[in-house]
């Protein structure tokens, strides 16, 4: 079955209130997080094949920070209709996915995606079913086994794992590292493509 990976972007920072919200950058704790998250990833063997992002600024340098982190070199697709779009529009946007897609990772905003897993996960540990009903903290990670992309609909994945920062990090912080954009083989990867918006 395809896997469908939800990760939510980092913690931003607030600190500069003339920012739109679509532009606020990671804040430190969030890039910690970031790549406690891609270590555990890649640890884990979960590298996806695409990826759809959210064009806010935090999104896509959460993405990049774990993708720092991972082996493989994955599509990656920036699109302004992923930010703040609501559950319903991320579904219809998973329903296109193309059938050869085995695993495709959203990054994307709450409350969107804590919706969208409860909705999709008809299955799954109780433990897990129970945390992400709790809450979906910031670069928390979702991983759900899907009947096919144009077969989602609600109840129809099992949540196989549930993963907060904060569950990662020790006392020992993680140094921040840039990306350098190449995978295992050397081959560079692809960069964030970012679709125009429509406004």
């Amino acid at each position: 079955m395809p896997a469908l990976l939800l990760l939510r972007h980092a913690k931003s920072d607030w600190a500069d209130a003339s920012l739109a919200d679509h532009d606020r950058p990671l804040a430190p704790r969030g890039e910690r997080a970031a790549l406690a998250m891609g270590q555990y990833m890649r640890q884990r063997g979960l590298c996806p094949d695409l990826v759809l992002c959210s064009s806010a600024r935090r999104a896509c340098d959460t993405y990049e920070l774990v993708a720092s982190r991972l082996d493989g070199a994955p599509d990656v697709l920036v699109e302004r209709e992923l930010y703040l779009a609501g559950s319903s529009a991320l579904l219809a946007r998973l329903r296109r996915v193309p059938a050869g897609i085995a695993a495709l990772m959203l990054v994307a905003h709450n409350p969107d995606l804590q919706q969208l897993a409860q909705a999709l996960a008809g299955q799954g540990a109780e433990e897990l079913l129970l945390a992400v009903r709790a809450g979906f903290p910031t670069a928390a990670l979702a991983v759900l086994a899907v009947p096919g992309w144009n077969k989602l609909a609600p109840d129809s994945a099992t949540l196989s794992l549930f993963r907060a920062p904060r569950q990662l990090l020790c006392s020992r912080p993680i140094k921040t590292r840039r990306p350098n954009w190449r995978g295992p083989s050397g081959r560079a990867a692809t960069p964030l493509r970012r679709r125009p918006s429509a406004t």
